[in-house]
């Protein structure tokens, strides 16, 4: 008799493997027919198993014997079923641990040979210690001197104050003078631009002139670097040029400027002139007005291996310090 039986599994091995195995029986005794293949499927997602048809013979049942006729005429009277009490299941032995076997003592084998153990080394002797003699007692060392007790400083002697500089006495300008002519141009220049400075001219030579502008908060007039001061002098010297038939040279100047600014040009030009005879290459200056580089010109003029001149377009124009032979 023909029995079906249907498994599947992962592949088409493991199905057949997983029918033989519930059904007991070997490849050979079954026959075996692929009714879907495998599907992997997405990402997991539509995976499908493999599906087999596996057909077996088993025996054919017994035919019923034929009963008796006279179990037919007779039937027996059903004896009543006594329900039998369960029994109790008796409780399962618990597994005895096996105990740790101890390690049994060794047996020395009296064939083999005992071993000889080397023999111990004897211990050395010591060398007897030498008495110490006896160190001669130290001479005691002689008692430090006392230092001498330092002389009290002579107390230094008070520095002495400056004492503030008396103002300047300036003399009356003479009428109809060129020392008047710039006198009254630069009161009304003062006035113009909101300052209450004086102006106090004298002649210091010939065809020159020096103008010292005295009061409060003259900052303003000399400006960023006497960029101001500058201007002043420069209206200056074409209002009253403009008046006379020669020519002047006028000079103007506040709390000594231009005296300062000398003395700073002077110092800075030998200083890159330094720098310029150690490396031995030439150095470009700031941009300077025609009288700040004339200064600069005269304080490097007497200076071996140094030359200066001047290149650029004003206001930009600058003096060089450069190395020569």
């Amino acid at each position: 008799m023909e029995k079906k039986f249907i498994a599947t599994g992962k592949d088409f091995d493991a199905a057949v493997q997983a029918a033989l195995k519930e059904l007991g029986l070997a490849e050979e005794d079954v026959t075996i027919q692929l009714l879907e293949r495998a599907k992997t499927g997405v990402f997991g997602f539509g995976a499908r198993p493999c599906k087999i048809e596996v057909t077996y013979e088993v025996p054919d049942p017994k035919p019923a014997t034929a009963l008796s006729s006279a179990s037919r005429s007779k039937p027996k009277k059903a004896e009543p079923v006594k329900a039998e009490a369960p029994k109790a299941e008796a409780p399962k032995p618990m597994a005895k641990v096996p105990e740790p076997k101890k390690p049994e003592p060794r047996k020395m084998d009296t064939k083999e040979a005992p071993v000889e153990e080397a023999p111990k080394a004897e211990p050395k002797a010591k060398p007897e210690r030498k008495p110490k003699t006896p160190k001669e007692p130290r001479e005691p060392k002689p008692a430090k001197e006392p230092k001498p007790a330092k002389e009290p400083k002579e107390a230094k002697e008070p520095r002495e104050v400056k004492a503030p500089k008396e103002p300047k006495v300036y003399a009356p300008v003479a009428e109809g003078s060129i020392e008047a002519a710039i006198e009254t141009f630069l009161k009304g220049l003062m006035e113009h631009m909101g300052s209450d400075a004086v102006p106090h001219a004298v002649q210091t030579g010939e065809t020159s002139y020096q103008v010292e502008l005295v009061g409060k908060d003259l900052g303003m007039l000399i400006g960023r670097r006497g960029d101001t001061l500058d201007a002043i002098q420069h209206l200056t010297n074409y209002a009253v040029n403009r008046n006379l038939e020669g020519h002047v040279r006028i000079n103007v100047d506040a709390e000594d400027y231009r005296v300062k600014r000398e003395e700073s040009l002077r110092r800075y030009a030998r200083k890159k002139a330094q720098q310029v005879l150690r490396v031995r290459r030439r150095t470009t200056l700031e941009p300077m007005n025609a009288y700040e580089r004339h200064v600069v010109h005269a304080a490097l003029q007497e200076m071996d291996n140094i030359t200066t001149y001047s290149t650029g377009t004003e206001p930009n124009r600058r003096v060089i310090i450069e190395y020569v032979r």
